[in-house]
């Protein structure tokens, strides 16, 4: 029996794992440690009582959703986003979430739309560009740079490095102005949202920078995560802890080249967090208006989980990694014990099998006890050396600053959907810390 078909059998019993079902869990307020309400949750905007149902009705629901079955643990008390989700990658039911479809700001994390949209028209890594002012023009004040010049020339590879280690707006600018323009960025990523069935999504502007109108949602956010690790450049830019970026070129001499860290400290494992075990991106971000926003994937004996959360109300220091590590680890925990509370849905040029995705016409998760259909769709094969299991195309272990890939890894994220092999690559890691500064 291949492996992915291994894995494809190790889900689907899953799925069929008779669940003792309890009513959906309420909760309003964010919680701080203790378990009480925090100080700010009555000033917070409360999110709307009527949200989009995509992916089944319980996630238009305010309030926090599970079902818990015997032997679930309970979802951790410090837990203050304004909204958040932990979803099953490769199954697309989702565990556990918070205001799913509540619209805020996502800041830098609407990057992850931008790479799903341009990266399968700029995929040749060496194909250079000379920057001019126009590319650099209208940068948001305070906006994250990697640290393009005027008149300087870069790969299409350093130009995506700039986009998924540094946020960098300015590598966001040049590849936009590559594609013709914002106006037709923006026309394309808002296509791209409404193609995935990010109904919440709508965009202003391509790097995330805050513009009024431009919100999404954490149920969104993770449906175009999910979408973008199924193409391999944009697994392995996630993925890439540090990297070489090109400096000044001077005349008469080689050009040299500084070393970027991927701001995601959950890969990193800087500035007091820890990396996660098993990480393997994906986008962070922050602005005044969004607050911290995070989505990641990870994988762990066997399971893939995806996580958003946004703007988080806890005073803890970098709370959105620490409260997204928490709902990964009660995710893994709980997985098989809990009954979906819904789906992440297919996108709309998925042809269903023999019926609808999640098997009703709502999108909502099977019943308990019910398969979904397996079309067999090609997994993808990754690269590696340890943890062999089931999971992402480039799941991580970062321990001791040490990048591990996962041996044997296929990235079953939905078996509709087709998937294009090839190994990722090891990039460099030599890179000092950096504080975020994402927009």
């Amino acid at each position: 029996m291949s492996a992915s078909n291994r894995t494809a059998g190790a889900v689907a019993a899953a799925l069929l794992l008779p669940l003792a079902i309890a009513g959906p869990a309420h909760a309003d307020e964010p919680v701080k440690p203790g378990g009480t309400p925090s100080a700010s949750a009555s000033t917070h905007p409360a999110p709307p009582p009527n949200m989009s149902s995509v992916g089944g009705t319980l996630l238009g629901l305010p309030g926090t959703q599970v079902k818990l079955g015997a032997g679930a643990p309970v979802l951790p008390k410090e837990l203050s986003g304004k909204a958040w989700i932990v979803a099953d990658a490769e199954s697309g039911a989702v565990l556990a979430s918070h205001n799913a479809h509540w619209r805020l700001a996502p800041a830098s994390t609407l990057k992850m739309l931008f790479a799903d949209t341009l990266l399968p028209k700029f995929t040749d890594e060496k194909q250079t560009h000379l920057v001019t002012a126009r590319d650099l023009a209208g940068l948001g004040e305070g906006s994250s740079l990697v640290g393009i010049k005027e008149k300087q020339t870069y790969t299409v590879r350093d130009l995506w490095l700039g986009v998924f280690l540094r946020s960098g707006n300015d590598a966001v600018r040049v590849l936009t102005e590559m594609n013709q323009g914002v106006a037709k960025t923006v026309a394309e990523m808002n296509a791209r949202a409404a193609e995935l069935q990010a109904l919440d999504t709508h965009v202003k502007s391509p790097d995330g920078y805050d513009a009024p109108g431009q919100v999404s949602s954490a149920y969104d956010l993770t449906l175009i995560a999910r979408s973008g690790m199924q193409k391999d450049a944009f697994r392995e830019y996630a993925a890439t802890p540090r990297a070489a970026f090109p400096g000044e070129a001077k005349p008469g001499k080689k050009r040299e080249t500084f070393e970027i860290q991927n701001t995601n400290r959950l890969l990193t494992g800087d500035f007091g967090i820890a990396p996660y075990q098993g990480i393997a991106g994906v986008k962070n971000g922050n602005t005044t208006h969004a607050g911290a926003t995070f989505t990641g994937v990870a994988e762990r004996n066997g399971r893939v989980l995806l996580v958003t959360v946004m703007n988080p109300s806890s005073k803890e220091q970098h709370a959105v990694y620490k409260e997204a590590a928490r709902l990964l680890d009660w995710g893994f925990a709980a997985s098989g014990k809990v009954t979906p509370v819904g789906e992440l849905v297919a996108p709309r040029n998925v042809v269903p099998s023999a019926r609808p995705v999640g098997g009703t016409e709502s999108g909502a998760a099977p019943a308990p006890g019910e398969e979904r259909p397996a079309t067999g769709g090609p997994a993808v094969a990754s690269a590696a050396k340890e943890e062999g299991s089931g999971g992402v195309g480039i799941a991580l272990a970062v321990a001791g600053g040490v990048l591990v890939l996962v041996a044997g890894a296929v990235f079953l994220v939905n078996r509709r959907w087709p998937a294009g092999a090839g190994p990722g690559r090891r990039r460099s890691r030599t890179a000092a810390p950096d504080p975020d500064v994402n927009p």
